[in-house]
């Protein structure tokens, strides 16, 4: 049974394409990824999210259980503040990568991947069983519709309804204020690359917060913006997306997320299966790599060197932003180097490209 979000017909009536993103149907876009693209780097633009995936952690034994599950160190955040873990597995194999927001040390809540809610949730509670402490979990997901407004406009927009003081919240921080009259928690957290919020609510407020921000975000350029151009959006960042970039044969060793691996915390799901692996050396590597001719990669190409196979292709895509070809992929580590010549199978043809430093795109910050 497809699942649909608050603000499903909402999105027919704007015109939005309509796609089947497992177990969810979801806008892929309204006028086209380019366009769209290209209004969250300029201006401003509006996304639902609601597919995604959210479950409380309470207790007094909340911060223990957090730090059990996730391979960074939620002990250094303060209240109100957000963090970017991968969830491993005992092999140290991710099973997701996820956002954890500290209300206190009594109460978090996890925001996971809408394809890995029913899995996620089966993991975190057998682990919950066996850590046998006080903690109590509940899956949210549900209740918690979820809006993205991404862009260099997107604060003078927020900024119109609610009474929160947006130039003082720091990126990767959160508040919980109104918006129209209305409860939510606000997070300066995103999946574009630029500026911009995210708007956690009840399912009861998704339509009126989504048609008034809509409204009143006009003079600013606003669009509704679909999963196409975020994509495109989260490439050119080289933010990785789960079952294409990482998944429970890949370890956040051979990603570029290892900087959030705190080996130095106790005891955490997977840590003597990556302390092993870091001792060893990983044998692959996620790398980015541009186009030096025509063409668009895509997610299974062979990646090339020398007519030898060295490893395949995970995301790629037309860069609208870069007016070329990039992607992320895996290759021999020691093929792994920025500025290597490599070439992308397409069909019957080789496409030459460079291996780059990542991100492809940086936003220039005012």
């Amino acid at each position: 049974m497809l699942k649909k979000t608050p603000l499903f017909e909402a999105h027919k009536k704007l015109g939005a394409k309509i796609i089947e993103f497992d177990p969810w149907l979801m806008p892929l876009y309204y006028t086209s990824i380019i366009d769209e693209h290209n209004t969250v780097r300029n201006r401003v633009g509006l996304f639902d999210v609601s597919h995604m995936g959210e479950f409380s952690i309470r207790g007094k034994d909340a911060l223990a259980f957090v730090q059990r599950l996730i391979t960074n160190d939620a002990s250094r955040l303060n209240n109100n503040q957000v963090l970017y873990t991968p969830m491993c597995n005992d092999e140290g194999a991710i099973i997701d990568d996820l956002l954890v927001y500290k209300f206190s040390n009594e109460n978090f809540m996890l925001v996971v991947n809408a394809s890995n809610i029913e899995k996620d949730y089966k993991w975190i509670e057998e682990v919950a069983r066996k850590f046998n402490k006080d903690v109590i979990l509940k899956d949210i997901s549900d209740e918690t519709p979820l809006l993205a407004l991404q862009g260099p406009k997107a604060e003078e927009v927020l900024q119109k309804v609610t009474d929160l003081n947006l130039s003082k919240m720091k990126y990767y921080w959160f508040k919980e204020g109104k918006v129209k009259g209305i409860e939510t928690i606000i997070s300066r957290t995103g999946y574009t690359g630029e500026d911009g919020f995210e708007i956690y609510l009840k399912p009861e407020h998704a339509l009126k917060i989504w048609s008034r921000l809509l409204k009143i975000g006009k003079k600013e350029g606003i669009k509704p913006i679909g999963l196409g151009a975020r994509d495109t959006l989260r490439l050119e960042c080289a933010m990785l997306l789960y079952g294409n970039d990482m998944d429970e044969t890949k370890t956040p060793l051979e990603t570029n997320i290892a900087w959030a691996v705190k080996f130095s915390k106790e005891n955490f799901i997977g840590k003597e299966a990556l302390l092993k692996q870091k001792e060893e050396g990983i044998k692959q590597r996620l790398v980015g790599f541009e186009f030096l001719e025509h063409g668009i990669p895509r997610r299974n190409y062979p990646i090339l060197k020398d007519k030898e196979k060295i490893g395949i292709v995970t995301s790629g895509s037309f860069s609208p932003t870069l007016k070329k070809g990039i992607g992320l992929g895996y290759v021999k580590t020691d093929l792994s180097e920025e500025g290597t010549e490599i070439q992308i199978q397409i069909r019957e043809r080789a496409v030459k490209a460079r291996i780059v430093k990542t991100p492809f795109y940086k936003r220039k910050k005012a």
